[in-house]
Formats: C-alpha cells, structure tokens, sequence
C-alpha cells in the first residue's frame, strides 16, 4: 500500500471562536494545527458573532507558528453547518474543515458539494496552473457514533477532501451508555478501528481523544500517558484544549531522538548495503530488510517535518556500514 501523504498534525487545539482574547492568544502559540471552534464551545446566540471573528482572523497574514489553520463547523443535522461554511470559506487563510457528528458518507457529500460550488479553484482534482494557485481545502471527520463507526469505510471513501478521521471519546460514550475510566480501556475498540481505518484508506491522520486533565503534574502525567498509549494505537494526534497542552502532544507524537538517530544509520548503511547487492544484513544485531528500511525512511521523514536536523544526523553517521 502507498504511503499517506506527510502531514503533520501532532496536535490539534481548539479556540472558541466566540473568544476574542482567546482566538488573539493563539496567533502567538507554536502548534501543528488550531481549530478554531463554532461548535461546543460557542453558545447558541454567540454563533453569528463567532462566525465574524473567525472570519476576520483567517483574514489576517499567517503566523509562522503554525503549521494549519481550521475550523470546526457545526454539525451537518444542526441546520448550522451551510451558514457556517457561507462565512468561513470566504476567508483568505482557511486550510481546513472540522467536521463533527459524521454519521455517514452523506455528511461529508454536503459538505463537500458547498466546497465544490464555492471554491472550484481549490478542489483536490483542479490542476494548479501556477505555485500562487491556493492549496485544496482539508477535511477532518469526528466519528461520535456507533453509526458512524459502523460506517467507517463508506465515510473514508466518501470525498476526495477526507485528511483524516477524529475520535471524540465523550459523545461516544453518550451515545452508548459508557463510562469514562483512567485505563481508556472502554474505547479500545473504537480507537483500533479508527486509527486501523485511516491506514487502510490512506488518510495521513488518525487524531486521538481529548485529554481531560490538563491542570499540574498530574494532568500532564496523564496526557503524556494518553498520548504514547495512543501512538501505540496508530494514532498520530491528539485532541487539546489548553495550549499547556501543546508541548507534550507534539514531543509525544515527533520520533524520539534515540529512534531518529537508529533510523539515519539504517537509512544511510542501506545505501551501502544496496551497491553489495545485499537485500538483507544486520545493525546493532538487529535484521535490516526491507520493512525495517521504509520505516526507517518514514521516521526520518517525519523528524525532519517536526524540526529535526536530519542532514547534521545524516553528517555525524556517513561512516554507517552494513554490518
């Protein structure tokens, strides 16, 4: 199977969107992406005036702290979404869409349909005719549901937009009767299946659960224990709140250093091994062979995404023989 696309959303915070000081505080945050919010977090009467700051803000130049810029609408069956959409596809620097509640494949074809009568220009199919020509919009798909987890592959197929899927462990819960504990062990199904979903559609991410504690040691403790557990899900992001939050996420989801430094030797000995003809040979006592080498090139690729200095590495370990 090829690939996903390299995208880096190690975290993704939202900003209430009815918060003017909040939404100001972000623009000084260093985070992959920011979904700035028209749903949860904004009340019924503050939507219009949510909708305008949001719009203003992605009116303004970019910040070269992060990475994408979002928004998450209202959900399709609220009747909120088209108003939403009307507003914040007008803005200059709108990377992508957050969509909640996906039920089904047809919440993501209406959406897609406004993008598509809206925005033609930046349809995933258009050719760009020049470098200046704007980026395809993202979408992003909350799964709430057990209707929408029983219709995960009819939901990754459904628009040629889908980035990656979302879990949200709370409505989920809601909607079947759960209870949140400690261990996540409740949601480990639901987790898999997600996570396995996107590798299986080639969607580049798979975001994880809101962490709820985010106050003291003990909040950060739990998230960092979140999110490796996580990671060792297949998941490549985590849901935040709280921009002290930010940090911990995106260390916990960027390769270590100890795993960038094992994946340049295996990426620079097998060049070497490639000339000897040799398709299989050791490092560190450890069988190198052709899986081992393309999640090798992975890691190296995603480290240099998340700021590492791949080539000073690359440098140090020129030397790296096949053993």
């Amino acid at each position: 199977m090829a690939s996903a696309a390299l995208v880096i959303r190690r975290a993704l915070l939202y900003v209430p969107g009815s918060s003017q000081k909040m939404l100001d505080k972000s623009r000084g945050l260093s985070v992959d992406c920011v979904a700035y919010d028209l749903e949860d977090s904004v009340t019924p009467g503050k939507k219009a005036e949510a909708r305008s700051n949001i719009r203003r803000l992605l009116d303004q130049p970019r910040v070269a702290g992060i990475r994408e810029q979002a928004v998450r609408i209202n959900a399709v069956e609220s009747g909120l979404a088209l108003d939403d959409l009307t507003e914040i596809l007008k803005a200059d620097n709108l990377d992508t869409i957050v969509i909640p509640k996906v039920n089904s494949a047809s919440d993501l074809h209406f959406i897609t349909d406004v993008i598509r009568h809206t925005l033609p220009n930046r349809h995933p199919a258009t050719p760009s005719p020049t470098s200046q020509e704007s980026p395809h919009i993202n979408l992003l798909a909350l799964i709430e549901s057990a209707k929408g987890l029983s219709d995960l592959s009819s939901i990754c197929k459904a628009t040629p937009y889908l980035s990656g899927l979302i879990f949200a462990a709370e409505d989920f819960a809601l909607d079947m009767s759960l209870t949140r504990t400690p261990s996540l062990t409740e949601f480990l199904y639901a987790r898999s299946a997600i996570a396995t979903a996107c590798r299986a559609h080639n969607l580049p991410s798979a975001i994880d659960l809101v962490c709820t504690a985010y106050r003291g040691e003990a909040g950060q403790d739990t998230l960092e224990k979140e999110c490796l557990g996580g990671k060792g899900l297949g998941f490549n992001g985590k849901q935040l709140i709280h921009p002290t939050q930010v940090e911990i996420a995106q260390r916990a989801f960027a390769p270590s250093e100890k795993e960038v430094e094992f994946a340049v030797r295996v990426v620079v000995a097998d060049k070497k091994a490639d000339k000897q003809g040799r398709g299989a040979w050791t490092l560190d006592g450890k069988m190198i062979d052709v899986p081992v080498v393309g999640k090798a090139i992975g890691v190296v690729n995603k480290a240099e995404a998340c700021g590492f200095d791949v080539a000073a590495m690359k440098e140090k370990w020129s030397d790296q023989e096949p053993e």
